[in-house]
């Protein structure tokens, strides 16, 4: 059994919502009990314990939108790339990156992020990978990374039309190869979802054959995220994004609709009818200029908001700022947004992950998975459950975390990785990175 303890529980469980100096018993993948340290280390003397020094105890964070592929960009400047709208942002960089990516690339961009996102708190990510310079395996490979980790995640391969037929018939046939794969394993920690680009990069033809191919998942796919997915959609099919998808039987209760920010008020009534989860990205929407996804009307209606970072960061915690902020500057209003985007994180993604992986993630109750992490903070105004979100927005980042636990393994104590030997990684993907940089400018 493992102990943590000695800090400010909150567990984002309504019926013991905070407990001042709190403790958290895990017993093999799930929670036990929770209640005062006094107590639970009296009766659990024998446990492995997990000091919090008076810091905050609280569910693993769960990023609900990123991409794996992406980790090589950090510093990569690409010869004439200077872009001036949202698709050159995609031909220029992001689709020039996946064309020279291949399984092993794949391979320590998964070890790059998930090790990321284990630093500052992150225990659950859903990933949209593309690796056009070697499809065939590479869902597989990052498989083995997240299971080497010890990290929960969600994965899926993004089908487009983009790179001609035989690609996309690969891309489509790793995406079902994988999908198999993980309903026979039927294990918590690795999910698969049916990944789509997004609808102009995507044919009838093509949607129609994922469709045959898909052996029972949701879908994960960008809508609406630029300008050009909307006016493609009303040119060559004569309707909106949205309902374009609907028609073709992407949308539902299993499907992740990543940013959704060019829809109309009819396209936000047709995503709550069909129960399609929407996942923003405030981040990375501000850093392609393409605009601030309407979450207050769509949380007004009752749609199912989570909050991703689209790989611009893996702190949640920073995202969960921006997200504040570029709602408040987008509606030109000071006192908005505060409890959407706090609910987007601790509520929203609670239940997409939950819903995608079948078994009770971001919260702290007996029964619920084993996913936790402790932060480095020390408040100096009162604490509670009635003003954490406050202290969270304002006081912390992700960077201050100092203990992860997944499915009640430990993964980070103290500050220290102990599910790899992280130099050794890292030195292996510079070695990695050295020669993709130079493919990629040659």
């Amino acid at each position: 059994m493992l102990l943590i303890g000695n800090g400010k529980l909150l567990t984002r469980d309504p019926k013991t919502p905070f407990i001042e100096n709190g403790a958290v018993l895990c017993e093999g993948s799930t929670v036990k009990e929770v209640g005062s340290t006094a107590s639970l280390k009296e009766r659990y003397k024998d446990a492995e314990w997990i000091d919090a020094k008076g810091g905050l105890i609280m569910p693993g964070l769960i990023n609900a939108h990123s991409h794996i592929y992406s980790a090589f960009a950090r510093g990569l400047s690409i010869n004439g790339f200077n872009p001036s709208n949202f698709l050159e942002v995609l031909d220029g960089q992001w689709w020039k990156i996946d064309k020279q990516l291949d399984v092993e690339g794949s391979r320590y961009s998964a070890y790059q992020t998930y090790i990321d996102s284990i630093k500052n708190g992150v225990t659950t990510v859903f990933d949209h990978h593309a690796s056009y310079g070697q499809t065939p395996g590479s869902l597989f490979a990052i498989d083995e990374v997240a299971r080497e980790l010890s990290i929960r995640t969600s994965l899926c391969y993004e089908v487009s039309d983009r790179n001609g037929e035989a690609q996309c018939n690969e891309a489509i046939r790793e995406n079902a190869d994988f999908i198999r794969h993980t309903q026979k394993q039927n294990d918590s920690m690795v999910k698969a979802m049916f990944g789509l680009h997004a609808s102009f990069t995507l044919s009838n033809k093509t949607l129609e054959l994922c469709q045959q191919e898909n052996p029972g998942v949701g879908y994960h796919i960008h809508i609406a995220e630029g300008m050009a997915d909307v006016y493609d959609a009303l040119k060559a099919y004569g309707k909106r994004t949205v309902f374009r998808l609907h028609d073709m039987g992407i949308l539902g209760e299993d499907t992740i609709a990543g940013h959704c920010i060019h829809v109309n008020d009819a396209e936000m009534e047709l995503l709550k009818q069909t129960g399609t989860m929407v996942v923003n990205n405030p981040e990375s929407n501000m850093g392609n200029a393409v605009g601030c996804s309407p979450v207050l009307q769509m949380f007004a209606k009752g749609i199912l908001l989570g909050l991703g970072t689209d790989a611009y960061t893996h702190d949640m915690l920073e995202s969960l700022k921006v997200a504040l902020c570029i709602q408040r500057h987008n509606a030109c209003l000071p006192n908005v947004g505060w409890n959407e985007v706090t609910s987007m994180l601790f509520k929203g993604n609670s239940q997409i992950a939950t819903r995608q992986f079948g078994v009770e993630l971001g919260v702290i109750r007996p029964g619920a998975a084993a996913d936790i992490a402790v932060f480095d903070y020390k408040t100096y105004t009162p604490f509670s459950d009635q003003n954490a979100d406050g202290h969270i927005l304002f006081g912390l980042s992700g960077k201050q975390c100092t203990n992860t636990v997944c499915n009640g393994k430990i993964l980070m104590k103290d500050r220290e990785l102990v599910c790899c030997d992280e130099e050794k990684i890292n030195a292996k993907t510079l070695e990695v990175t050295t020669k993709f940089w130079k493919n990629i400018n040659s």
